[in-house]
């Protein structure tokens, strides 16, 4: 169908998003395995024991999932690539990598790490706003300034895994992206920080609107290029490093959220926006809910269930390009 008759309704569309995700909320609260193994709905006095447990690992999958599609979207409007995602500014790798020397300087609590993890992410935006500031942001040099940094640190930090430190088996959890670990308060900050970042991007849906258009065009029509890049990637930041840092790099909902939300018509800046939320914060509940019970009484992490739902989708869509 046309983009115009998919793009027909799409405030529909997005209710019916909205709807899937307070199912799949309320399933990932209600129904799991019970300590026999069996899968049990359980409501009213029956759901208030578990809750301490289910609430807080559901909203982070939500609010890592909502902010890790929009940052994709980000990333792929500000560098006109359908195949970009969140992780191309370097900042999973930077994280990662400062949590790793904490684990080799004896820190083990979850907080510590956190805070030590955040002077890496904020290294690695300074590098790559760095490297991006001559060019005016092009999206090239985001691009490839990005790609260098992910790659170098994310080798780092498989050699140090590859020797075999106990200490390290922490960073290897929180690299599978798993949400065991979240507390009610980190994920309940993460919401709010997330509809103040989703605000403040609606803020520049012009923008958004028109830089995939080209510099010039984005000029002539009064948007500055260069400053809209600089606000996109310290969005798409602000996006990305809690998210991050909340259940590790989940970088296949960034790349398959917007195209989930444009397969459902959403092809205007605002739905699609929105609807980007909603399919990533979609995405990632069923992920969790999934990993906690498909293999009870393990657990497989979100992210690796997010991986193994969104490989066949993303072989799909290049096909379907192609």
């Amino acid at each position: 169908a046309p983009a115009e008759a998919r793009a027909a309704r799409p405030w529909a569309r997005l209710m019916l998003l909205a709807a899937l995700l307070g199912v799949a909320t309320a399933l990932a609260l209600m129904l799991g395995p019970a300590p026999d193994g069996a899968w049990r709905l359980s409501l009213g006095e029956a759901l208030a024991p578990l809750l301490p447990w289910r609430l807080p690992r559901v909203l982070a999958a939500l609010a890592a999932g909502g902010m890790l599609g929009l940052a994709g979207l980000l990333a792929q409007r500000l560098t006109r690539n359908p195949m970009a995602s969140p992780e191309l500014l370097g900042l999973p790798a930077g994280a990662g990598l400062a949590m790793l020397l904490g684990l080799g300087l004896g820190l083990q609590e979850r907080a510590a790490l956190l805070a030590l993890a955040l002077p890496g992410v904020a290294l690695v935006l300074g590098l790559v706003l760095l490297l991006g500031r001559r060019s005016g942001f092009a999206p090239a040099q985001i691009l490839l300034g990005g790609l260098a940094l992910t790659l170098f640190m994310g080798g780092l930090v498989s050699v140090l895994l590859a020797v075999g430190d106990p200490r390290a088996l922490p960073l290897a959890a929180w690299m599978a992206g798993s949400t065991y670990a979240v507390s009610l308060g980190e994920a309940g900050l993460a919401l709010a920080l997330g509809a103040v970042l989703l605000g403040l991007t609606l803020l520049c849906a012009r923008w958004l609107a028109l830089l995939p258009l080209g510099a010039e065009v984005a000029r002539a029509l009064g948007v500055p290029p260069a400053r809209a890049r600089l606000v996109l990637v310290l969005l798409i930041a602000g996006l990305t490093a809690p998210a991050t840092l909340l259940v590790g790099p989940l970088s296949f909902a960034g790349l398959l959220a917007p195209h989930l939300a444009r397969l459902m018509g959403l092809a205007r800046t605002v739905p699609l926006l929105l609807g980007t939320v909603l399919a990533g914060a979609l995405l990632m509940v069923l992920a969790d809910w999934l990993g906690r019970g498909l293999a009870y009484p393990w657990q497989v992490p979100a992210g690796l269930v997010a991986s193994l739902l969104g490989g066949p989708v993303v072989l799909w869509l290049m096909r379907r390009a192609g």
